[in-house]
């Protein structure tokens, strides 16, 4: 019998802090599946997804040590749809073995929290019990990623684009983490969130 465990997808657009949530979650006892480390992991040097990954995109996409350059890959990618979707194609499917091994792992009354940025594009809010969504506008995501990750504008407007809308996010929300302002609000907001989903696992 499976565990009757409580599934929490963890949304929010790039910039919108999201990664800062699920820290949080993860000291307050959740279980934290990483979808975009996991990404990584995948199509680590020796793995059967870099392989595919470089066969698709040619070896102009690794670098000088064999590892995946993923500045190149995502300029390739972020400009072009349907080379995006090639890319998804090789990821996705390994990604959910990885997902369903660690979760096959997780305690019966566990919070599961699966850190997934492209929750509301792939359409997957059907999969969790709870979907909790990082809101910050994108004047805000945008001076993050130029001020903090150094992205130039274009860049942070073009990573900003290529994700749903901030509407289309919030409507499969079940639960809105807003993130503008301190990280003490964010805190504040984060133990009421956790004592909500303990109450429900």
């Amino acid at each position: 019998m499976l565990p009757t465990m409580l599934k929490v997808g963890l949304t929010g657009g790039i910039g919108s802090g999201k990664s800062e949530v699920s820290r949080r979650l993860s000291d307050r006892g959740a279980m934290v599946i990483d979808a975009d480390k996991i990404a990584r992991e995948v199509v680590e040097p020796g793995t059967e997804g870099l392989a595919r990954v470089a066969a698709v995109f040619g070896s102009g996409v690794l670098r000088q040590d064999g590892a995946l350059d993923r500045e190149k890959l995502g300029s390739i990618v972020f400009a072009d749809s349907e080379k995006l979707a090639s890319l998804n194609a090789i990821v996705h499917p390994l990604v959910g073995a990885r997902v369903a091994e660690l979760q096959s792992r997780a305690a019966e009354d566990a919070v599961v929290v699966y850190d997934v940025p492209l929750l509301a594009e792939n359409k997957l809010a059907p999969m969790y019990d709870v979907v909790i969504v990082v809101d910050a506008s994108d004047e805000v995501r945008l001076a993050r990623l130029t001020g903090l990750r150094g992205m130039s504008e274009q860049d942070a407007r073009a990573r900003i684009a290529a994700q749903a809308g901030r509407e289309e996010r919030l409507a499969i929300a079940d639960i809105v983490i807003p993130n503008e302002g301190s990280l003490e609000d964010l805190d504040a907001r984060v133990d009421e969130v956790w004592a909500e989903l303990s109450g429900r696992a």
